[in-house]
């Protein structure tokens, strides 16, 4: 991971330092690493989702675990210096910046921790279509939803999942969330 930090520009980088404390501290709910890797990618580094996506959760795991232990912004330097030697000079004065700027704000409270092992819902969008033809139908005229979940994984990962539901499908998801929502409201 050492040698694609060294890739990206100091300011990209911080970006994405400041991205996870924001995570961290559950003010965004995730990093929206498909959209930093176009970024990067339009501004002529070479590197993938999956190599970003990798550098994300490393920096993630470093910063809540020098939250847990509480560590200050030389101690966790320092501990980095003795255990990572490959980490490229401006990737150490980023996070030691970032670190000293935001690292004290992250809280880690116990409900916080759990919620953090299972994901956290972001959006949903859904559009009404009909099919209108296919290749061994000629005339279908059905009726679907497709519905997108946007999605932030535990190690704050942001992705999308779709799925296309018939009529009786989406009414019937529709109900669910109804008793969901009555249920809520006696709580």
């Amino acid at each position: 991971a050492a040698d694609k930090i060294k890739l990206i520009p100091q300011d990209l980088f911080a970006e994405l330092c400041e991205q996870i404390i924001q995570q961290l501290n559950h003010r965004i709910p995730g990093v929206n690493t498909a959209e930093l890797c176009q970024r990067m990618q339009t501004s002529g580094i070479e590197i993938n989702i999956g190599d970003l996506a990798k550098i994300a959760n490393i920096l993630s795991f470093l910063f809540s675990t020098a939250a847990r232990n509480n560590l200050s912004t030389e101690e966790l330097v320092t501990t980095l210096g003795t255990a990572v030697s490959t980490l490229p000079k401006h990737g150490l004065q980023v996070i030691r910046h970032v670190w000293n700027e935001q690292g004290k704000s992250i809280s880690m409270s116990e409900d916080a921790r759990n919620m953090a092992t299972v994901g956290q819902f972001v959006d949903l969008k859904w559009k009404l279509g009909v099919g209108m033809s296919s290749d061994t139908c000629r005339s279908l005229k059905y009726p679907y939803v497709t519905v997108t979940l946007t999605m932030a994984d535990p190690s704050g990962q942001i992705t999308d999942k779709s799925f296309e539901m018939t009529i009786p499908q989406f009414k019937d998801f529709f109900r669910q969330f109804k008793e969901m929502a009555s249920v809520l409201e006696t709580v």
